[in-house]
């Protein structure tokens, strides 16, 4: 498929700077791929949709708080920081992207807070990335503590706006635990805790895996033809036992339902012949796109995104091209709310 095929017109007031004031409460599109019927519900309302040992697969992947601001030595210039993943604790080296870029060359150092930490440029990776090493030799801990204090909750660029106290709750599932990501699994954010508590004592079964989002999410695709678009690549881990809940609700035809792309992508990326799940520690760098035959779940929770995002492809993959944009033109003309803090689709 083509690039211009994911292209629509979105008006910028149906993406939201703030989430609903309760996660459960968002809106909820149910689409159903056998009949293409679409209903109009709020997300706690997914209960219905499922039964006893059902599964729902989550990203327990947690968004740490990667951008930070400092101040290039002598010159004093303002540079945004992005910490993209830390490379070295022992070294203290950590991947980054700089912006302005030109200004950050090989030697230079780089002042933060109140010259609380100094880090100097040792490598440039990309025309953005660059490889930062921190200085001093005090505890690790203190050093992650006084990064992360520092740091602000990454929010993508197209939520122009400061970042605020909410975030460092809203912009995080309930079920993050390991620290990795610099984009929130979004689909995971609606479920609360009651909503949570519900589906388990409905007998629905949760899966927990993890993939560490990275910034390729929200890369533009530059190529019209698709199979030439290459994506980053993104850690992942599947236990032993979410294997094992995932298989065995396939095995005994319940459904299993991926929340989010990041859960689909991964779950695609450790697929056996039989289309069942194996355990799997690595990187994984799948491009889902239509025409795609998903194997693992039959189901998807999903939020509405951005015009010619690889998001939007793989959920079209999902659902299929016809079908999900007629959604989404219907998601328009009733004003659900796109992207991050966005409302939310089940797909049947």
């Amino acid at each position: 498929m083509k690039l211009s095929q994911f292209r629509y017109e979105l008006p910028e007031k149906l993406i939201p700077l703030h989430p609903t004031k309760n996660r459960d409460e968002s809106k909820l599109m149910v689409v159903h791929r056998d009949t293409g019927k679409i209903e109009h519900r709020i997300f706690k309302d997914v209960i219905e949709y499922f039964d006893d040992k059902d599964v729902f697969v989550f990203n327990n992947t947690k968004v740490f708080p990667a951008r930070i601001f400092g101040n290039k030595e002598k010159t004093g210039a303002k540079i945004e920081v992005f910490l993209l993943r830390e490379l070295s604790k022992e070294n203290r080296l950590w991947d980054v992207l700089v912006d302005p870029a030109r200004k950050i060359r090989i030697g230079n150092k780089l002042y933060f807070g109140n010259d609380e930490l100094v880090a100097e440029v040792i490598d440039n990776t990309t025309s953005r990335g660059r490889t930062l090493r921190f200085l001093g030799d005090g505890d690790y801990e203190d050093f992650k503590t006084t990064l992360y204090n520092l740091g602000e909750t990454p929010l993508p660029k197209f939520i122009n706006r400061k970042t605020e106290e909410l975030d460092k709750e809203r912009y995080q599932t309930l079920l993050a635990k390991h620290e990795g990501a610099v984009a929130a699994p979004t689909a995971g954010m609606h479920f609360s805790r009651e909503l949570l508590k519900r589906l388990e004592i409905k007998g629905i079964d949760f899966a927990e895996i993890t993939l560490h989002v990275g910034l390729g999410n929200f890369r533009n695709v530059e190529v019209e033809d698709l199979t030439k678009h290459k994506v980053d690549s993104e850690q992942i881990f599947v236990s032993e036992q979410a294997a094992n809940i995932v298989n065995n609700a396939k095995n005994n035809k319940h459904n299993v339902c991926a929340v989010g792309t990041t859960v689909l992508r991964t779950l695609e990326s450790c697929v056996t012949t039989q289309k069942l799940l194996n355990p799997f520690e690595g990187w994984t760098n799948k491009f889902i796109f239509p025409p795609y035959e998903v194997k693992v779940p039959n189901r998807m929770i999903s939020n509405f995104h951005l015009s010619k995002s690889t998001l939007l492809m793989m959920v079209a993959a999902f659902t299929g091209y016809d079908l999900i944009f007629k959604a989404y033109d219907v998601a328009i003309k009733k004003k659900y709310r796109f992207g991050t803090y966005g409302d939310a689709m089940l797909i049947l």
